[in-house]
């Protein structure tokens, strides 16, 4: 019995340690979001005069998201997706792409006219109506910048290619896969490309991998594609002369629906570093742990050398919706999507759009390690609760029931007063749960599944624990 009670304590005590998403050493973060900014960029009633429309349009006035970050004159700039009020529904509005700069890459100044958007030039057949989408930004060490951003027709989405010297004026080439394989993939579906990018003398530049400039996109499956000119872009294939997959969805996982590309890759001493955008199913295949159909950010590390061949990739969301402004908007499920990634005064400033709805940003400090949003790590092993005596069903809880017919997904358990009295002492959990009320349920088992660490099943938990 004492060396139950000493298995259960020191249990409770590991729970905090459990819950923290403690990160390997080749990625990214955590990212930190600053107190009191966020979110940095809301919509506006700005106007400028639409050429196609040949009227006045309050272009950012429905919801401004899913921004590119780079810098320029010691600012970072943040060229994001803004809509208008000209239709109701994801995608059916018109979509350009806004500009603001900040010193600090806290508080922004938006300029007051978009930069990117459909016109009548000889683009307007892949960019109208649907618009300008989800740029991504990075920069050559001779101060060219090259977006990809997405052309949408409101028929088929096409990756596509823009140039600029000063951020404000825009060269578009059209789109990206228009000349590779005598145009094999002119008019596939595709979206969300990430460069491969290093850090030079303190700032981010896009970089050559084998020879040849580099860049992963895809939405539901990740490929990739190199160039020479960063304008034309070949895609990379299989043997079988298809697109080649570096990862897809998993079942179960946070992104068991997508595996969409972020921001710029980030070749390091590590490997090449590619965040990414997963999305949650609504199905059984889903993850459990997370909201069904919420977007979290990932993480994957590919061979420097091969950048087809994935090193390792994160099983756990570094990223997830967690504040209320990420979790309410356009996109009630919640979503923190990833775009913006750029390196500035020694630190990593990572911007995202918010539910669809705002821009965010979060902060990596190198010389702080700091954990992912709260959540166990990667290395977890899935573990059945009633297969441990000490968070065995029969000795620590009693089960109730919504119903007295069945114990199915509304069944909870509720601790005993002897294992009350040990999460009292142990000091885990909010001030209510250490108090044990003999009639609360905000118990043991309640705790874990509300962080994460137990996922229900009928009449089942399912604990993931570390290090048991």
């Amino acid at each position: 019995m004492k060396n139950f009670f000493m298995t259960l304590f020191c249990f409770l005590l590991a729970i905090p340690l459990m819950a923290q998403n403690t990160l390997p050493d080749w990625a990214l973060g955590g990212f930190v979001r600053p107190e009191g900014v966020n979110p940095v960029i809301t919509t506006s009633n700005r106007s400028f005069r639409c050429p196609m429309r040949e009227t006045k349009i309050l272009w950012e006035e429905s919801d401004v998201f899913n921004p590119a970050a780079t810098v320029k004159d010691g600012k970072i700039v943040v060229l994001y997706r803004a809509e208008d009020k000209t239709a109701m529904g994801i995608g059916k509005r018109t979509s350009r792409i806004g500009y603001a700069a900040s010193k600090d890459g806290l508080r922004m100044k938006k300029r007051n006219k978009p930069v990117l958007y459909p016109c009548q030039d000889e683009f307007a057949q892949y960019d109208n109506p649907g618009g300008c989408e989800d740029p991504r930004v990075t920069m050559t060490e001779d101060g060219l910048y090259v977006m990809a951003y997405t052309s949408w027709n409101r028929k088929k989405p096409r990756l596509s290619i823009a140039t600029s010297r000063d951020l404000k004026h825009w060269q578009k080439h059209g789109p990206a896969f228009a000349k590779a394989y005598d145009g094999k993939f002119m008019n596939i579906e595709s979206k969300s490309a990430s460069m491969v990018t290093k850090v030079v003398n303190g700032q981010q530049v896009i970089t050559k991998i084998n020879g040849k400039y580099f860049m992963y996109w895809g939405e539901h499956k990740m490929y990739a594609a190199t160039s020479d000119d960063l304008i034309n872009w070949y895609p990379v294939l299989d043997e079988k002369g298809e697109l080649a997959v570096v990862i897809k969805p998993r079942n179960g996982f946070f992104d068991s629906a997508l595996t969409e590309c972020g921001p710029p890759a980030v070749l390091t001493d590590k490997g090449i570093v590619l965040l990414y955008n997963g999305k949650n199913r609504k199905d059984d295949k889903r993850d459990k742990r997370f909201t069904a159909g919420a977007y979290c950010g990932g993480q994957i590390l590919c061979d420097a050398k091969d950048p087809m061949k994935v090193l390792d990739r994160l099983d756990v969301p570094f990223f997830r919706p967690m504040a209320a402004f990420e979790k309410s908007g356009q996109y009630v499920d919640g979503t923190v999507f990833l775009e913006g990634l750029v390196y500035f005064h020694d630190k990593w400033f990572l911007y995202y759009g918010c539910a669809d709805s705002q821009v965010g940003v979060a902060i990596y400090d190198p010389a702080v390690k700091t954990p992912g949003d709260n959540l166990k790590s990667s290395k977890n092993r899935h573990l059945d609760y009633e297969k441990y005596s000490f968070i065995g069903r029969s000795t620590l809880c009693s089960w109730h029931s919504s119903t007295t017919k069945e114990r199915g997904t509304n069944s909870r358990p509720h601790l005993s007063g002897l294992t009350r009295r040990a999460w009292r002492q142990s000091g885990v959990g909010d001030e209510e749960s250490r108090r044990g009320k003999p009639d609360s349920r905000t118990t043991f088992l309640n705790r874990l599944y509300h962080n994460g660490l137990v996922a229900g099943n009928n009449s089942r938990y399912s604990a993931q624990l570390t290090g048991i």
